[in-house]
């Protein structure tokens, strides 16, 4: 019976620390993105979109471009603070908290996919004023 209990608990744990790696692997990216704003680099902003974004925005100064008009608290801010997240298998969903230049406070839903090989990439962000309804 106790190796049992073991069992169950070394496989809970191995689970909790392989979300955990993602959650931080996926953060990674985001960051990277969001430090490429800051230095606007198109180039390597671009290179963590996941190829569906691509197909949308076929050009890194495109996609600089659609960020810059649409998404201002993401491209400047003064804060930019990771909140709570969720995995579903090769998903994961990362909740950000934005201040923006202006001083005002925004939620930021980013989704992540895992790709072929391991990496992740930004499948989508979503921005809603802090407080706002969906």
């Amino acid at each position: 019976m106790r190796i049992a209990a073991l069992l169950v608990a070394l496989i809970v744990a191995c689970h909790h620390a392989a979300f955990a790696g993602d959650v931080a692997a996926a953060q990674s990216v985001i960051r990277a993105q969001e430090q490429a704003f800051v230095r606007d680099d198109a180039t390597a902003a671009y290179s963590h979109a996941a190829p569906a974004i691509k197909e949308i925005f076929p050009a890194p100064d495109i996609f600089m471009s659609m960020v810059q008009n649409g998404y201002a608290p993401v491209y400047r801010h003064k804060s930019f603070e990771f909140g709570e997240s969720k995995t579903d298998g090769t998903w994961i969903a990362q909740r950000v908290h934005i201040v923006d230049a202006n001083g005002e406070d925004w939620e930021a839903l980013y989704t992540l996919e895992q790709q072929g090989d391991g990496s992740y990439k930004i499948t989508g962000c979503s921005l809603l004023k802090a407080g706002q309804a969906v």
